[in-house]
């Protein structure tokens, strides 16, 4: 009977660790680039989803992320980048335009993807997806841009960060080495 039990589990702990239906991996998007992707390709991956525009008070933390970026993507880390114009028109250019931006001010090289929308009536699902969680410390609207979901290696949401807090801040980094 103890083995029984050890044998199952032992199964339900394989089970809980796996994605869910609900993980990041079941969508595709366009990168910046015009290149469709998968986010399945990043699995096995710890992510930092974050909504980025390049006229904001936050737009400095383009360098915070990049260089945790570099710290830690030999560790099977990476940001992912999604501007977006719902606050303020915050995001006005033009793929290109955003792409140019990064790169000249910040050294951007961290996958950055086609603006979306990441809130209201044309909110990507993605982003549907990651702020209706049952965590009611995740669930709710987007309120402003950078903010960060820190997604474990299964492709599930296990935090959600709000603009103020730095890409490098000790409440973000630790939370993410206890993924890594």
């Amino acid at each position: 009977m103890k083995t029984i039990t050890a044998i199952l589990t032992v199964l339900f702990l394989m089970i809980a660790q796996t994605e869910s239906a609900d993980s990041v991996y079941q969508y595709e998007l366009n990168l910046i680039n015009g290149e469709k992707i998968s986010l399945s390709e990043f699995k096995g991956e710890v992510l930092l989803i974050v909504n980025t525009a390049s006229e904001c008070g936050f737009t400095r933390q383009y360098s915070g992320l990049q260089k945790i970026f570099d710290q830690y993507s030999d560790k099977g880390f990476k940001v992912l980048g999604f501007p977006a114009n719902n606050f303020g028109g915050q995001e006005p250019g033009s793929d290109e335009e955003i792409a140019q931006f990064c790169e000249l001010n910040f050294g951007v090289s961290f996958p950055l993807f086609s603006r979306v929308s990441v809130r209201g009536d044309d909110q990507h699902p993605l982003f549907t997806m990651l702020t209706n969680t049952e965590n009611p410390d995740f669930t709710g609207d987007i309120s402003w841009n950078f903010e960060k979901f820190l997604i474990d290696r299964n492709g599930n949401l296990v935090r959600r960060f709000k603009s103020n807090t730095e890409p490098d801040s000790e409440e973000l980094l630790n939370a993410l080495n206890r993924l890594l």
